[in-house]
């Protein structure tokens, strides 16, 4: 199987994906990611997936291409990133001492197919305090992560309880993501197995 590219600039899905063990080139997608009119928060991440697959997919037609799309939804409605102090406060007010969902998507064009799959995990936070709101803002973690907190950070010391995928919450849910690799002859546990030198058993002294 010729290389992955992962089309995506995301740092954290690239360290996910290292570490299955899948080696890959990235490439951006630039697509325009205006959710449409009255559509459901799965149905736009699944399109975004899809989109990001296909723009990198146009350039590169002989090379699979894995893109991932994650959105944090509450009440239906999807938080982006934070523009600003003021914004943060906001969101992470409205998701103090409450559930929100964060869904997930994956998308694995190769050629010139297509397949996908979804993941949407439950996150409950604690109730926050507007001290610890602005404290956290200083940290300056906020300002580029969907919904204004990261989990993979300080922001795990508001998360109550998780009830899905913890990678899929940093934005490449490796459940799925390895099952639509493994479709397509790239198995994170082979190459992880064949990439490690033999090691000779350990024994235990008589």
């Amino acid at each position: 199987m010729t290389r992955l590219i992962l089309a995506s600039q995301s740092p954290r899905r690239a360290e996910l994906l290292r570490q299955i063990g899948v080696d890959f080139d990235v490439a951006v997608a630039d697509i325009d990611e205006t959710p449409g009119p009255g559509e459901a928060v799965a149905r736009y991440v699944a399109r975004m997936a899809r989109e990001k697959a296909w723009a990198v997919a146009a350039s590169h037609p002989a090379r699979p291409v894995l893109a991932a799309d994650t959105v944090v939804e509450v009440d239906g409605e999807i938080l982006g990133k934070p523009r600003d102090r003021r914004a943060a406060a906001r969101m992470l007010g409205r998701l103090s001492a409450r559930a929100h969902r964060v869904w997930s998507s994956v998308a694995l064009c190769v050629d010139g197919g297509t397949r996908q799959a979804e993941s949407c995990t439950e996150v409950r936070f604690r109730a926050l305090e507007a001290s610890e709101i602005a404290a956290y803002w200083e940290t300056g973690e906020p300002r580029d992560k969907a919904g204004g907190y990261a989990i993979q950070g300080l922001g795990a010391v508001f998360v109550r309880e998780i009830m899905g995928s913890y990678s899929g919450v940093m934005g490449l849910p490796l459940f799925e993501t390895a099952g639509l690799l493994r479709t397509v002859g790239i198995d994170p546990l082979i190459a992880a197995s064949e990439s490690k030198p033999h090691q000779n058993q350990r024994t235990n002294a008589s």
